[in-house]
């Protein structure tokens, strides 16, 4: 028997493996039930319904199989996940029903190799017991929806009219005969009460202008009027906000420059002034001025 570590390591590439195979083979399925609702659609628009009730049983056996091979990927999914707890000795209850379903399906798919090698792995890992279990569905264990997709039964007469109708429908085909002209009719006729529903009640509009009736000259002294009614100034300005290092701040404008004196103009103007009072004060008196002399001069020459 391989080791637990390296059996780990080849489910978890088998599971990955599964997956894109799987998903592979879905959008395989996929296109080509495109082409059997095409054909279907033909055989109704032709008259064959007879043909066409045995054909659509291909087209629901094929969707169910793309069921099962969604619900197989998601189950290959989570063991990846928890890959973790593969490495037990005994199934984790948390992976029974995942370990059992894959177990149980995989001999009954096609085209999926890699999930029979996954089914030869479970099995080499958990024992022939407990793959005789999942084989079987003794227990149960085995998921519901994964078990009555592999049921071989004839789907009920209820499931095929039901695929008809949706195809006919899905194509624009009168099937069964008149069925256009029916809903048509209830169409109308559902558009009609409607119509009839809002004539009993008034407009909207009208309630509307029942309820903007005229205000009176007292309501409208009462009124508050806005705080923005009246002129505005040309010029906003916004005030600043307030912040830790300016709590309560001004708004400072622009004006005239200072016009006031210096220090220095102040002290130097008292100097000057100090000075004129000495020459005044001095012992030699006043210093005449240059009329002052010219009179003197005057005087001495007579």
């Amino acid at each position: 028997m391989a080791p637990s570590s390296t059996l780990i390591n080849k489910i978890k590439v088998q599971l990955k493996l599964s997956v894109s195979r799987l998903r592979m083979v879905q959008a395989k399925d996929a296109a080509l039930a495109k082409q059997q609702r095409r054909a279907m659609a033909q055989l109704l628009e032709q008259g064959k319904d007879e043909s066409a009730r045995i054909r659509v049983e291909n087209i629901i056996r094929s969707d169910m199989n793309t069921e099962l091979l969604e619900i197989l990927e998601l189950y290959c999914e989570l063991l990846t996940a928890r890959a973790g707890l593969l490495e037990q000795k005994e199934c984790d209850p948390g992976l029974e029903e995942a370990v059992k379903s894959i177990m149980f399906a995989a001999p009954k798919i096609e085209g999926v190799k890699e999930l029979g090698t996954v089914r030869q792995l479970l099995a080499e890992k958990y024992g022939k017991e407990f793959t005789l279990e999942a084989v079987e569905n003794r227990d149960g264990k085995v998921a519901g929806r994964v078990a009555d997709r592999l049921k071989v039964e004839p789907p009920s007469k209820e499931l095929v009219e039901a695929y008809l109708s949706t195809i006919a429908e899905a194509y624009g085909i009168d099937w069964p005969r008149g069925t256009k002209a029916r809903r048509k009719a209830e169409e109308e006729a559902g558009e009609e009460g409607d119509d009839d529903d809002e004539d009993d009640e008034p407009s909207g509009g009208q309630k509307v202008k029942a309820l903007e009736g005229p205000l009176s000259t007292e309501e409208l002294s009462r009124a508050t009027p806005p705080r923005d009614l009246g002129p505005r100034s040309p010029v906003s300005v916004v005030p600043p906000s307030p912040s830790t290092d300016n709590v309560r701040p001004k708004i400072i404008l622009p004006g005239p420059p200072d016009l006031k004196p210096g220090k220095k103009m102040v002290d130097a103007a008292k100097a000057k002034e100090g000075s004129g009072d000495k020459k005044e004060g001095g012992p030699g008196g006043k210093i005449p001025d240059v009329d002052e002399l010219t009179k003197r001069f005057a005087q001495l020459k007579r």
